[in-house]
């Protein structure tokens, strides 16, 4: 009787096949890769070759987890059984020395496996795992163009025809594979390229009112708490329930991206009641995974601009309402320590960087009056500033 399969590493009966093993007899083995933890193996039930109910792993690096990198959808380790190990692991070496001299193009499932090593390695020299995830996933597509990764010409002739990368994405690129070489302690001459100062995009606050005011519940909350608070994208996706203070309207960022300061966020009564709304199923106040809820955005955003006629909003990203908010606050205090401090920013040149120096042509506004302590307090939470007092009634106004 067939007894069903599983990964001999971590137990788990989510596999992929992965292939077939070539035996010295003409037969096949079928090859199995664990969905899990990236471990691949050879049908246990097969009893050709050898006996194969145990396994080692020569690779000496511990095993990657692929749901602590949710963007890794394969793994690839070097496994063998115990009577042909040697052997193995004798092939491999052999195959990758040819790779580093030019002789031999590796396969796609070597590469995949070079590529989560190389994660492996990242974690180890203290890469956070949003970079890990990025960069792994830069060196997937140079993969998927056709590069060589073990041939620094061919990976340099791949960036070279990417006509839709601008030179800051290239030159990005260039860094991660030069990090890549690293590890395996190769020597290149990287391609020249120059960073492109640009020009950030400030959309209208009428134009991110309205995609907040589309979205569902779960999307407008985010996007409303990117807006007020000038959040990266990551750091309003890491954000749990403990972080926020409804009695007294803060919010904590204790774990900020890129090595920022930590920030505390003084925000809406709007916004916390838009978050007490939300299901509190878990410690996170957002769950699922960041990528889907931005696959939804982008969705909504095209939708939205097709039915305003304001081809604008496809312009728009998450990280969009950071540097609106970093505009409209220089904007408004004209004090660029302020605004440093509220992006968490160490270096003021970063923040010169993000904040863009509108020039308004007309200075137009919307005004409101407030006559109670009531309507006063309601037209400052919706971002009204206090202008004047006239006949003991309270002008205030806002920017359109």
């Amino acid at each position: 009787m067939t007894r069903s399969i599983h990964c001999p590493q971590c137990g788990s009966e989510k596999l992929y096949k992965d292939g077939l093993r070539y035996l010295k007899d003409g037969s096949t083995v079928q090859r199995w890769l664990c969905r899990v933890c990236g471990y691949r193996f050879s049908d246990p039930n097969s009893k050709k070759d050898c006996d194969c109910s145990t396994y080692t792993i020569v690779q000496k690096n511990p095993p990657l987890s692929l749901k602590t990198w949710s963007d890794l959808s394969y793994g690839c380790q070097v496994g063998a059984c115990r009577q042909s190990e040697a052997k193995n692991l004798v092939k491999v070496e052999t195959r990758t020395e040819k790779r580093v001299a030019g002789a031999t193009k590796p396969s796609k499932a070597d590469m995949r496996g070079k590529i989560i090593e190389h994660a492996w390695w990242l974690k180890k020299q203290g890469y956070r795992e949003s970079t890990i995830r990025m960069r792994t996933n830069y060196l997937q597509i140079l993969t998927k163009r056709g590069a060589n990764l073990f041939d620094p010409e061919s990976v340099k002739e791949t960036i070279a025809t990417q006509d839709t990368w601008n030179e800051n994405t290239k030159l990005t690129v260039v860094s991660i594979y030069d990090t890549f070489l690293q590890m395996l302690g190769i020597k290149w001459n990287p391609p020249k390229y120059k960073v492109l100062e640009k020009i950030p995009f400030i959309p209208l606050e009428t134009e991110i009112d309205q995609l907040i005011s589309a979205a569902n519940r779960k999307l407008a909350t985010f996007l409303r708490l990117l807006k007020e608070t000038a959040m990266r994208s990551g750091e309003a996706w890491s954000l749990k329930w403990i972080d926020i203070d409804s009695a007294n309207n803060t919010i904590k960022l204790n774990t900020p991206e890129k090595y920022s300061n930590p920030r505390l966020f003084k925000v809406s009564n709007k916004l916390i009641t838009m978050l007490d709304q939300l299901p509190k199923k878990n410690e996170k106040v957002f769950n699922g995974r960041l990528k889907s809820l931005g696959v939804t955005f982008m969705k909504l955003r095209k939708r939205l601009a097709h039915k305003l006629g304001n081809p604008r909003l496809l312009k728009i990203t998450f990280h969009t309402f950071r540097h609106w908010k970093a505009t409209m606050e220089y904007h408004r205090t004209k004090d660029i320590l302020y605004v440093k401090q509220l992006l968490g920013h160490k270096n003021i040149n970063n923040t010169l960087r993000y904040t863009q120096l509108v020039s308004f042509e007309s200075d137009e506004y919307h005004v409101r009056v407030a006559k109670t302590l009531k309507e006063a307090c309601e037209l400052a939470e919706a971002g009204f500033d206090y202008f004047t007092t006239i006949e003991d009634a309270q002008i205030f106004r806002k920017r359109k």
